[in-house]
């Protein structure tokens, strides 16, 4: 038998990420975490406790047989491996996330399964691969029976909900966000670069970078949930504050402003550390981010927003509001 090649460099890398509220009245500490989190018998969690608690799955792999989604509607059949986890952040927010790499050429023929399985997170295309049309036909979403990483986060997700530490009670309603990813090579010489960031739905984003050789999968999903996580975290304290009626003519509403906004400070405001885990290499990629729309400016005006609410309506309505005399 002829011995197996290398696998050519990726030119490709996507993703996508499922981040929510974990459905339990109280936080899991380090060790529930773990249990939640233990997918694999024969592999540990991954814990943290700085700068925060933390708690990662170990990675669980899919074997995939279908076409790449492409813009320009080519039919391009690939075969591998989709890896995915989990991760728990603060005993409070959980992403589930699926990512793989795939190379710029493959055989003309499928391989056997075993080759496949050794090369863990690599789908490798029967072919050349059309990367530029590959990943905007990622972005834009795949059509039925196409490569979807999202159902295979959904799939991880559905499978963390069920476990019995969750007593399926939060302690305040929100909504799940979606964040779907695709990397591109950067040109020779230049570094990591973040082309576009896009709410394209109410609950969907997706993120477009460029990426020198050699940038590990690992790492771009790091980037990615971190985004996902800090994304989902000012979306949700927006929506916390949408329909709020505040201002004298709510008085009387004093008690469900606190009531609204206290699980913003009880669980949510002290979870906010962009890049946090994020590696060196790519951690500037937050900085446009920063710049323009400015995530840190929009969160810290959230947050300074919820405060003053608080004060205010800790303070007795007599005084809050003064009359004119007649």
């Amino acid at each position: 038998m002829a011995p197996r090649q290398s696998t050519p460099p990726a030119v490709l890398a996507c993703g996508e990420i499922r981040t929510c509220l974990l459905p339990a009245r109280q936080a899991l500490d380090i060790r529930s975490a773990a249990q939640l989190l233990g997918l694999r018998a024969d592999e540990r969690v991954l814990l943290s406790e700085r700068p925060g608690l933390y708690a990662r799955s170990p990675e669980t792999l899919t074997g995939v047989d279908c076409p790449l989604p492409s813009a320009n509607g080519a039919r391009v059949r690939a075969v591998g491996t989709v890896t995915a986890h989990a991760a728990l952040t603060e005993g409070r927010v959980l992403q589930t996330s699926a990512h793989c790499r795939l190379p710029g050429t493959g055989p003309d023929q499928r391989r056997p399964w075993g080759e496949y399985l050794v090369r863990p997170g690599v789908v490798e295309p029967l072919g050349r691969l059309p990367h530029e049309a590959v990943a905007q036909g990622v972005l834009g979403g795949p059509r039925h029976g196409d490569l979807d990483v999202g159902l295979i986060a959904d799939g991880l997700l559905t499978r963390v909900l069920r476990h019995p530490l969750l007593d399926q009670r939060p302690p305040f309603r929100s909504r799940p966000t979606r964040l779907r990813w695709a990397a591109l090579p950067a040109a020779p010489g230049e570094g990591p670069s973040l082309e576009r960031f896009t709410l394209a739905e109410d609950e969907l984003r997706t993120v477009r970078l460029r990426v020198p050789e050699g940038t590990t999968g690992a790492d771009l999903a790091a980037l990615c949930d971190d985004l996902a996580l800090h994304d989902w975290l000012l979306t949700t304290v927006v929506r916390m504050l949408d329909g709020l009626r505040l201002g004298a003519g709510a008085a009387h509403d004093a008690g469900a402003v606190v009531r609204t906004l206290r699980p913003a400070v009880d669980h949510l405001l002290h979870l906010w550390m962009p890049g946090a885990r994020v590696g060196r290499e790519l951690a500037a990629l937050w900085d446009p981010l920063e710049e323009r729309p400015g995530f840190t400016r929009q969160w810290q005006a959230l947050v300074q927003r919820i405060r003053d609410q608080l004060t205010l309506h800790a303070i007795p309505a007599a005084h809050r509001e003064v009359e004119p005399a007649p």
